[in-house]
């Protein structure tokens, strides 16, 4: 029940579109959110600074002028002093508090601590020769401590002036334009959130064109052109799967034409064999001799078709996924001797030479009965499309990773122009010989699929009328599963 919701919900996957939205959106407005709190938070510092600058401005030059009139040591106090205190605590929302050598409050502008001891860490630093500031930022207010000094040449330190004042409407300021900064990154936010979308559509177009057309390509139009040029990731993409389908117009041709050429192979013995039957109930009194040479054309005609069978069999049993290997550590070169032993007969029939020449003894893992039936085919081959008086000549060599088997002959070799086609099913060049010397047109499909089983790769170099070269290579040891290798069977 939970795996059918979650199918239901997500589709089996993601839409591309969802991940590069929130990208989007996170990097248009990550670096604005950030840029907001720092800005907000760098304009409060520089507002509380700043007071607090103004502050120990108006705070020295009242120092000073206390130091003038000499406020600290005088019994009657400058009036207009005590005014100019008051002014600025007001102005600044604060308090001024005075203090002398012995800690004792000389004038307070709440009047409320005149008389009293103020001991105070800024205080005590301040009558060493250290002026500081405080500020409280939970509390909202800072408090700075001004020397007063005397009006002598020794500048003696008389008293301390200890101002605090509020950073209320600071704080307030401060608030009202982060609100007003919280209100255009909303905004902004929405305009990312509509851009991001909009982008998210633009840029997945052409990958959204390119899955109409896969749709029709896989309602069965396999001539729909696939060209998505928008960018270069579709522009590849749409030439792969359009190489794809040149492929797969390709296989589907190739299993037509192979269904019929199956079909007409099959049905040329079996029709000569009708017609030498029919041909032969015809007769009411037909010599001994004439039964005789129509029954041995009917067994001829039985032996073709039982070998195409054969040889169809042998390629089913190849395609089938579950083919494997009967891998065995093999002399090579004892296997092609073998194989140009059994053959021997075939050529001395048309007066050809074979010949094997062994570079290097050469192990491998192979399967011995596929890898024979393939090298058995090269070789009859050769034999069979060469010249009268010719030769075929076997060279089996190896270096640290592959071994090869090289199968020349001096026969008639093969057009460039059919050189591409010679290993597929049923294929002749000249039909009307391989008719003639028995072929079935599978030995060369035969011998490929047995070289791709194996990892190899089979090449072909032929020129009309001059002979032709197969050459196979085959790694030295058989790794399961292994892709690798690669296959040039051209």
């Amino acid at each position: 029940m939970l795996e059918r919701v979650k199918r239901k919900l997500w589709g089996g996957g993601i839409s591309m579109k969802v991940p590069l939205f929130f990208l989007f959106l996170l990097i248009g407005f990550f670096p604005m959110y950030i840029l907001g709190r720092l800005t907000d938070r760098s304009l409060r510092q520089t507002q509380v600074d700043s007071r607090v600058m103004e502050v120990q401005n108006q705070c020295l030059i009242i120092s000073n002028k206390m130091s003038r009139s000499g406020y600290m040591s005088g019994d009657a106090r400058d009036s207009s002093v005590d005014v100019e205190l008051d002014t600025i605590a007001d102005i600044f929302s604060g308090r001024i508090v005075v203090i002398n050598r012995n800690f004792k409050v000389i004038k307070d502008t709440f009047r409320l601590a005149e008389g009293r001891t103020h001991v105070a860490e800024e205080v005590i630093r301040c009558f060493q020769g250290e002026s500081g500031s405080r500020f409280e930022k939970d509390k909202r207010y800072f408090a700075l401590a001004v020397p007063i000094y005397d009006n002598t040449e020794e500048k003696n330190i008389e008293g301390v002036l200890v101002a605090t004042a509020s950073t209320e409407n600071l704080t307030g300021m401060a608030e009202r334009v982060s609100e007003k900064g919280a209100f255009f990154q909303l905004m902004a936010f929405w305009v990312i959130l509509l851009a991001s979308a909009a982008l998210v559509t633009i840029l997945m177009g052409p990958f959204g064109s390119l899955q109409k057309v896969m749709n029709r390509v896989a309602d069965g139009n396999l001539d729909q052109v696939i060209s998505e040029n928008a960018y270069k990731e579709t522009r590849q993409l749409s030439t792969a799967i359009q190489n794809t389908l040149t492929k797969l117009k390709t296989v589907d041709r190739s299993r037509d034409e192979f269904v019929s050429n199956v079909s007409h192979e099959l049905k040329t013995p079996i029709t000569s064999i009708r017609v030498l039957a029919d041909s032969l109930m015809s007769m009411d009194q037909a010599p001994v001799e004439l039964y005789r040479e129509f029954m041995t054309d009917i067994s001829d005609e039985i032996d073709r078709e039982s070998k195409i069978i054969d040889d169809l069999l042998s390629l089913v049993k190849m395609d089938k996924s579950v083919a494997e290997l009967n891998v065995v550590q093999l002399d090579i070169n004892g296997l092609v001797q073998q194989i140009l032993k059994r053959l021997r007969p075939i050529a001395r029939k048309r007066n050809v030479e074979l010949i094997l020449e062994s570079i290097r003894e050469v192990t491998a893992d192979v399967d011995e009965v596929k890898l024979s039936l393939a090298l058995s085919n090269l070789v009859e081959n050769a034999v069979k499309y060469n010249v009268e008086d010719g030769w075929v000549r076997v060279t089996v060599d190896a270096d640290h990773k592959f071994f090869y088997v090289k199968v020349s002959d001096s026969g008639i070799g093969i057009p460039e122009e059919f050189q591409e086609q010679v290993f597929e099913r049923f294929y002749r060049v000249d039909k009307a010989r391989s008719r003639e010397t028995g072929g079935t047109g599978l030995g060369l499909a035969i011998t490929r699929k047995v070289i791709l089983m194996h990892h190899g790769a089979v090449r072909l170099v032929s020129k009309e009328g001059e002979g032709s070269t197969f050459m196979v290579r085959i790694p030295l040891n058989y790794i399961p599963g292994n892709r690798n290798i690669p296959q040039d069977n051209t």
